[in-house]
């Protein structure tokens, strides 16, 4: 993964400082507080708590970088607090791991989405590009809330059903993409969109390439090499990249796919505001759609 630094020591103080008995105090009424460490699993959460819930994001920012995010003061005390967190897992937000384990609280409730889905070590961490995660995270959610506040469960659960009915659109879209555009080869600057990819039954190439830019490592020549020549020859439909990152070399590669007439796809890593999921996941599906669906592609 990129070079991660999980605190400023500012925030890590804080945290210390923190009375146990305030990190540990049960909620006298108000709303469950929630804290998810992405606004996409916050958005969800936010959808299955409605009033009951109130959810902190702490990385609510789209030009926000989740691997090398550090924790300010106020935002671990929001973790210090929670009766719920939600997080990514999988070695993607280490972050929130650590600030787990500093501040442990008998009642606190945690949804992993690693866990839910047992993804492989190692693996491609963007799990939520995953179809089949958001349903899994959503379902444990509702069963956190539930446990944490018992008299609200039926609200819940109603709300869930309304969740799971919105996030089967984005499946129906990949099973139809799926069927039109399997097998079709592209490439990608990082594997943000690569278990999506996985799930369209295209051939993803590159990977070598992709897993060194997410890494902050420097590619080989070699697999430099390998990439500019599958723009330059269009052994590629599509090249998708990180909208959210600067790097130069994709931002080279971005301009010799363009010169050679290959569509590009911006995806992002983090969910863009005003958007709820369902929709930023079938946006990037449609504009995906519609990049295999040019003429030659």
């Amino acid at each position: 993964m990129r070079a991660r630094s999980f605190l400023h020591f500012a925030a890590l103080a804080a945290l210390l400082a923190l009375p146990l008995a305030a990190a540990q105090a049960q909620t006298s009424g108000g709303p469950l507080k929630v804290v998810a460490a992405e606004n996409f699993y916050g958005g969800i959460a936010a959808r299955i708590g409605g009033a009951h819930v109130a959810v902190f994001n702490v990385i609510a920012n789209p030009d926000q970088d989740p691997h090398s995010f550090e924790a300010t003061p106020g935002q671990v005390r929001q973790v210090a607090d929670a009766q719920v967190v939600i997080f990514n897992g999988g070695h993607y937000d280490e972050w929130m791991e650590k600030l787990l384990k500093a501040s442990p609280r008998k009642d606190r409730v945690t949804v992993e989405a690693a866990k839910l889905v047992k993804a492989k070590h190692g693996g491609n961490p963007h799990l939520w590009y995953a179809p089949a995660t958001m349903p899994a995270v959503a379902k444990a959610m509702a069963a956190a809330f539930s446990k944490a506040d018992a008299a609200n469960a039926a609200d819940y659960a109603a709300n869930l059903d309304k969740v799971l009915a919105d996030l089967e659109r984005i499946t129906q879209r990949v099973g139809q993409l799926r069927d039109k555009h399997k097998g079709k080869p592209v490439t990608a600057t990082e594997p943000v969109f690569g278990l999506m990819a996985e799930a369209l039954g295209l051939t993803m190439r590159n990977e070598k390439f992709q897993l060194a830019l997410m890494n902050e490592s420097e590619p080989s020549a070699r697999d430099i090499a390998a990439f500019e020549t599958d723009l330059k020859t269009r052994k590629v439909k599509a090249l998708l990249y990180n909208s959210q990152v600067s790097e130069k070399l994709a931002q080279r590669l971005v301009d010799i796919a363009r010169d050679n007439k290959i569509a590009v796809v911006g995806v992002t890593e983090t969910q863009p505001a005003d958007t709820s999921f369902t929709d930023w996941m079938l946006g990037q599906l449609d504009a995906l759609d519609k990049a295999l669906s040019e003429p030659g592609a």
